[in-house]
């Protein structure tokens, strides 16, 4: 397999097997919930983001990375769990404003995801990633399908 169909590759079977991990798992376990006690542990997952700062560490990446990819996609995952932690404080408080905190949360890191996946195939030769393969090979897919978990999940309280 050509080298630069690896990770394209991996990113779509991830999202085939997340797909149905959430689907026939996590959802029928979320969907007996208050949507409120629901979306904490979803956006849980999404508290660890800040896992996309190492895309800014040398020699954790096999080569630097260009910052026109590395430092958005870190600086808008670390935005995307404040706004993931923000949202689960403000449901476990019943504040006011938490739904539309989480609505926030999903829309900024739904598109940061999209922006970096883009940003990655433009300005990241393949294999420069190194040890951060990972993180689109496996947790992308699994961040995006529960975004999209996510969104129907508010559009249905609406």
């Amino acid at each position: 397999m050509p080298v630069d169909l690896i990770l394209p590759t991996s990113i779509l079977f991830a999202l085939a097997a997340w797909t149905m991990i959430v689907a026939w798992y996590i959802h029928p376990l979320l969907k007996t919930m208050p949507l409120q006690r629901a979306l904490e542990p979803l956006l849980l997952l999404h508290a660890f983001r800040y896992i996309g700062l190492m895309f800014l560490i040398p020699g954790v990446t096999a080569e630097i990375l260009d910052s026109r990819f590395s430092h958005p996609a870190a600086y808008g995952d670390l935005a995307a769990a404040a706004l993931a932690l923000l949202s689960i404080m403000l449901l476990r408080m019943n504040a006011r404003g938490a739904i539309l905190s989480v609505w926030v949360f999903n829309e900024w890191g739904f598109v940061d995801l999209i922006k970096a996946v883009v940003r990655g195939m433009i300005y990241t030769a393949d294999g420069h990633l190194g040890a951060t393969f990972w993180i689109p090979a496996v947790i992308v897919p699994l961040l995006l399908v529960t975004h999209v978990y996510i969104f129907i999940q508010l559009v249905k309280v609406k």
